[in-house]
């Protein structure tokens, strides 16, 4: 039977050990491994020794992969198992790493699940929906996907929206509240708000306009669509292209007849 003659500490890695079994080199293990197994010299080892040996001594270079890529920041089950798969180590392997990382409190899907819709909600604003495609994402499974987003209370949804909501209205204040109005349905809706909030929302948004703001924004908006539709139409069926398309961004009637008299006038002259 084989017997350790020697082990020697690693000079590039301190915390693993070369083996040498009857003077020559055998394998190398993590000291982890090393103390489990109470490899010292003089030691014996049958065949199926050196099988569990291995076996252990993967799983601790799989652990010591996962804490490595925890290091940086949080982690799902889910991400650690195919990082790990993805380095090569195999199947069984990988789950003893997960549940020896999950045992120590570093792995811990509905801890990370908490954590993500925090950060999803104070820096990016997400709504329930697309925060619940962030888990999928993660692996996290159904039970806890639900748990977390149940803690996301309603209150909260539209305090977050309306603060969206604010935002869009300062970023496109030379707009019809028409058009407003609508960014603010895009914006909620790409965040993944749902149509109740998004609804109360829209109802709490007042936008005022004074007579002196359509004319002005009639004039910029107004006379991108003469041109466009210009090039193609001419006397009335112009004028009623012109209509519908400010009648459609939310324009009174008043002012667009006022800037539709402008420019037949423009055009008799």
């Amino acid at each position: 039977m084989p017997v350790i003659s020697k082990i020697t500490r690693q000079k590039n890695n301190p915390e693993r050990y070369n083996i040498y079994l009857d003077e020559k080199y055998a394998f190398a293990v993590d000291e982890s491994t090393l103390i489990k197994f109470g490899l010292t010299k003089g030691k014996i080892l049958e065949p199926f020794d050196i099988d569990e040996i291995n076996y252990e001594d993967e799983i601790a270079k799989a652990f010591n992969r996962a804490i490595q890529y925890l290091s940086f920041q949080m982690r799902s089950e889910y991400e650690v198992k195919k990082k790990l798969l993805d380095a090569g180590f195999g199947e069984s392997v990988v789950l003893e790493a997960i549940r020896k990382l999950e045992k120590i409190g570093l792995l811990n899907d509905e801890t990370y699940s908490k954590a993500l819709l925090e950060t999803r909600k104070k820096t990016a604003k997400k709504g329930p929906r697309a925060i619940k495609q962030d888990l999928i994402k993660k692996g996290i499974d159904k039970e806890t996907q639900k748990k977390v987003l149940d803690s996301f209370t309603y209150e909260e949804q539209v305090k977050i929206a309306m603060d969206l909501a604010e935002k869009t209205v300062r970023a496109y204040n030379k707009k019809t509240p028409m058009q407003i109005k609508q960014k603010v349905q895009d914006v909620l809706l790409r965040k993944g708000y749902s149509y109740s909030v998004l609804n109360e929302i829209l109802d709490q948004i007042q936008i005022e306009r004074e007579d002196d703001e359509w004319q002005q924004m009639i004039e910029l908006q107004g006379d991108k669509i003469w041109r466009k539709y210009s090039a193609k139409f001419s006397g009335s069926e112009l004028y009623m292209k012109v209509k519908q398309a400010l009648y459609q961004k939310g324009f009174p009637i008043e002012a667009i007849e006022q800037f539709i008299d402008q420019k037949e006038t423009e055009n008799d002259e």
